[in-house]
């Protein structure tokens, strides 16, 4: 089968398209032809090394596809290695979905959408009527916690994008409005995935009892240490949050999935579909993430 795999760390340049032998499936394990596989940003982390160490490699990187299983099943599932033809997954590890329902669609309610739910509920404990703002409001992530922000009874939805052509999306998402620092009030809750430099102005415009939820380091120049003291002074506190322990509690994922599955059913959540990338165009899929030229979901297709 196809797959693509990486031997060395670096940026999208180390991803390559190679022959593997097919995956066996093990006991309670089902085996996947994959119709389409999610990219997500913690892919590019896996490539560079910030997620793996040496020992792991050569590794095929992906965390989740819509494939059919030998039955003729159309399912969404968490795998390992999803860029590739066919993948393993644990039985329990998969949902079945709807024909009608797009794979980009699909897969987005997975990583990208889990994170959003957990983001809101489990991290930031969203109150009715609080402001928040979202960073890269027209991502994977973003766009949904726009939606979520919202549905969940936010009062007030602002947006941060990383370019102009990205405001009119993320206002007909529902955001209240587009943003940039410093701001004209105060947030309540902040989401912010990008760190450096726009972390330490998000964190000096939370209002009292304000939560900065951090959940990754895209601008990639390493955290900002916080100092207690300026919490204190802020009346606010910073809540870190990884989506892959999160996933380990109980009920962390059949229920918050249930719940994205409905609301998109009834028309309340639009998953944004970004761009579709042939398998072997991985690399090109990663370039654009990494240079913010993309909105919504990217998906590879074998």
């Amino acid at each position: 089968m196809l797959a693509v795999q990486f031997d060395r760390f670096g940026g999208p340049e180390v991803l390559r398209t190679v022959e593997l032998s097919a995956p066996v499936p093990g006991p309670g394990e089902v085996l996947l032809t994959v119709e389409a596989a999610g990219v997500n940003f913690a892919d590019t982390h896996q490539v560079d090394g910030s997620y793996l160490g040496a020992d792991a490699l050569p590794y095929v990187p992906g965390s989740e596809v819509v494939g059919r299983t030998p039955d003729g099943r159309r399912v969404l599932a968490r795998v390992s290695h999803g860029y590739a033809e066919q993948v393993t997954a644990k039985e329990s590890a998969v949902l079945d979905i709807p024909e009608e329902l797009g794979a980009a669609q699909a897969l987005a309610l997975m990583m990208q959408g889990l994170t959003a739910w957990h983001l809101l509920r489990s991290s930031a404990r969203l109150q009715r009527g609080e402001t928040v703002v979202v960073h890269s409001a027209a991502g994977g992530v973003g766009s949904l916690a726009v939606q979520l922000a919202r549905e969940f009874g936010a009062g007030r939805v602002l947006a941060q994008v990383s370019a102009p052509a990205k405001e009119r999306l993320v206002l007909d998402l529902g955001a209240d409005a587009v943003i940039s620092y410093p701001l004209a009030e105060k947030a309540d809750v902040v989401l912010d995935a990008v760190g450096g430099d726009l972390f330490d102005r998000a964190l000096d415009s939370l209002a009292s009892y304000g939560r900065l939820v951090t959940y990754g380091n895209a601008d990639r120049t390493g955290f900002t240490p916080v100092d207690p003291g300026r919490l204190g002074r802020l009346n606010a506190s910073v809540v870190g949050f990884w989506l892959r322990p999160a996933l380990a509690a109980p009920g962390a994922v059949s229920g918050p999935l249930k719940e994205l599955f409905a609301l998109v059913a009834e028309g309340r959540l639009k998953p944004v579909p970004g761009g579709s990338y042939p398998l072997a165009d991985a690399r090109r899929a990663h370039e654009d993430l990494l240079a913010r030229r993309t909105t919504g979901k990217l998906i590879l297709t074998p």
